[in-house]
């Protein structure tokens, strides 16, 4: 795909860039060659090609599923103002 001098000029006051005039005929040419390396890549078959959630073959380290801490519910319920079958009472905010 090429882009020529008036595409530039929109796509730069779309992404709200000031662009010199110096400059146009440069980034069309680099805007043409970067979707002409898109054009080619999605012409690429792809169908043998399992999808990756990484581009690394990593294995990762998890820690052991240990209890670190005891529970504590009682004693929290125990110091708390206002609870009711296990639940903690806090005052109506909305009506």
């Amino acid at each position: 795909m090429s882009l020529d001098r008036s595409d530039v000029e929109k796509i730069a006051h779309l992404a709200r860039l000031a662009v010199n005039a110096e400059e146009v005929a440069a980034y069309a040419r680099d805007l043409s060659e970067i979707l002409d390396l898109v054009a080619q890549m999605n012409n690429l078959d792809t169908g043998g090609v399992e999808p990756m959630a990484h581009p690394l073959h990593m294995a990762q380290r998890l820690r052991a599923d240990d209890v670190s801490e005891t529970d504590q519910r009682e004693l929290f319920q125990s110091i708390a103002p206002l609870t009711e079958r296990g639940l903690y009472l806090v005052p109506k905010v909305i009506d």
